[in-house]
């Protein structure tokens, strides 16, 4: 019965999510919630914010389906909170001061944690649970404003942060129904039904954006999801399930404020350094962007979805080597597809590739040697071949 909740969820979410994005945009248009254009942006025309609204009212209703103890409570009164502090920040020209929307961040998220919605302990592979005794709090309340600004930092084109989360929220649903940890599994599938129903009118070419009432939203709820439906179980690699879900925005986040460390940038300074930016720069349009970065997500899914249900192992942890089979090739196409990304993308930067590249656009030594050290240092380069 609790699949059909979860259908039920998702659908009534969805429905609820795609009938009152419109509703959001025109309040936005109404209060001066605008995204206007800027230089490091990818849209080219004036667009309303505050879809994150429209996300929260699709996730309240589909809360319908479950019952409200007092995990629910917490976590959607932490929803609701990040959503308007988001709302504030997206409404004010200029936004909130980093320190103020940390602070929210923290706040929201402490009311989830208050209500029993923490990590107490960690089950690692070979070893005994990890007891995390008084560190549970800080450790939790960090992971969830960790992963809020892990989705954040990814809503940076159209449909890009709502298709992502839609994929992990839809997988997070499975696998927690999967656990017998009904209530996260119904609540992920509320939270992918929003997700999808807002991609409606998010999808390129947007007529509405989240806006950060919208991504930290998303962002603390998967987060709420992640440690009720999978953290708080004993399964063998229940670490392993959100890391390898939400590792695309992760590895956008952690590759970005690396960078910002390195050149000695505040971390929540803009700048063309995320994914999104980079396919841009070697001519990718915000389609083709959010496609192949959707597939990524979907190849480190179904890597999840594997280690979920493939019986690659015994309960005594021997190996059957026909389905270890199966496990290494799902492993496989998860990592040829980072591979061919940080290739695509030149995360690495291969010098002699590039030296090799620009010599047939007959550059001098000192030109290419300047050029590469740019490129190298603003992670902003020109495509020779740029893609069709």
């Amino acid at each position: 019965m609790n699949d059909l909740d979860a259908l039920w969820a998702f659908l009534v979410a969805g429905v609820v999510a795609l009938l009152l994005t419109p509703v959001a945009a025109r309040l936005a248009r109404r209060i001066g919630a605008i995204d206007q254009p800027k230089e490091r942006g990818l849209h080219d025309n004036p667009t309303p914010s505050l879809g994150g609204l429209a996300i929260l009212a699709g996730v309240l209703a589909g809360a319908a389906f479950l019952p409200f103890n007092t995990e629910t409570r917490g976590i959607l009164g932490g929803a609701a909170v990040i959503a308007l502090i988001g709302a504030l920040d997206d409404a004010r020209e200029g936004g909130l001061s980093a320190v103020v929307k940390l602070a929210g961040q923290f706040a929201a998220a402490a009311i989830p944690v208050a209500a029993d919605v923490r990590v107490d302990n960690v089950t690692l592979p070979f070893v005994d649970p990890l007891q995390l005794g008084n560190l549970g709090i800080p450790l939790t309340l960090i992971g969830m404003v960790a992963v809020m600004n892990v989705v954040n930092f990814t809503d940076g084109v159209d449909g890009l942060a709502a298709g992502v989360c839609t994929i992990a929220a839809l997988t997070f649903a499975v696998i927690a129904l999967s656990l017998d940890r009904d209530d996260a599994g119904v609540l992920a599938a509320g939270v992918a039904g929003a997700a999808v129903g807002f991609l409606w009118h998010n999808f390129h070419p947007a007529s509405i954006f989240m806006g950060d009432s919208g991504s930290n939203l998303l962002g603390l709820l998967l987060a709420a999801v992640a440690i009720q439906g999978v953290l708080k179980t004993a399964a063998v690699v229940a670490l392993f399930f959100p890391l390898v879900i939400l590792a695309v925005p992760a590895f956008d986040a952690t590759f970005v404020v690396a960078k910002r460390i390195k050149y000695g940038r505040p971390i929540y300074s803009a700048d063309r350094w995320h994914l999104h930016h980079r396919f841009d720069n070697i001519g990718f349009s915000a389609r083709r962007t959010v496609v192949y970065l959707y597939a990524w997500t979907v190849a480190l899914a179904a890597l999840a979805l594997a280690l979920r249900f493939v019986p690659y192992s015994d309960d005594n942890g021997h190996l059957d080597a026909g389905w270890t089979a199966v496990m290494v090739a799902f492993g496989l196409v998860a990592v040829a597809a980072s591979v061919y990304l940080v290739y695509v993308l030149e995360i690495l930067k291969f010098r002699r590739f590039r030296e090799r590249q620009l010599r047939k656009q007959a550059l001098s030594d000192s030109e290419i040697r300047e050029e590469i050290a740019r490129e190298v240092e603003t992670g902003e380069f020109s495509s020779l071949d740029p893609p069709g």
